[in-house]
């Protein structure tokens, strides 16, 4: 899969109302085909970041970044941001997530 970490630093006017900004972008991608996760967080240190964690099956993340809603929302968020966002993105075997071995839990 390629997984792919994208840190937004979002305007202050903005940052409250992000997610509800963001929603249709969300909802289209998560339906694309392909699509393994597509998630927001808000960073707990900064209210106007968020972290945007994605993944795709191999191949699919072409198709996301040339799919209309996608050229919708880059089109329209650039005024909404604070700065260009900042991206991670990387291969990674397999489609499922890991349990962390290193925290050790009664069972």
């Amino acid at each position: 899969m390629i997984f792919i970490a994208v840190k937004w630093r979002i305007r202050p006017e903005h940052a409250d109302t992000w997610l509800d900004e963001v929603a249709d972008f969300t909802a289209a991608t998560r339906a694309e085909p392909g699509n393994l996760f597509f998630d927001w967080s808000r960073s707990v240190d900064d209210p106007t970041e968020y972290v945007l964690l994605e993944a795709f099956q191999d191949g699919a993340a072409e198709a996301h970044v040339t799919g209309e809603h996608f050229r919708t929302a880059m089109a329209t968020l650039g005024s909404k941001v604070a700065e260009r966002p900042k991206i991670i993105n990387f291969q990674v075997e397999g489609t499922e997530w890991s349990r962390l071995g290193e925290l050790q839990m009664d069972d």
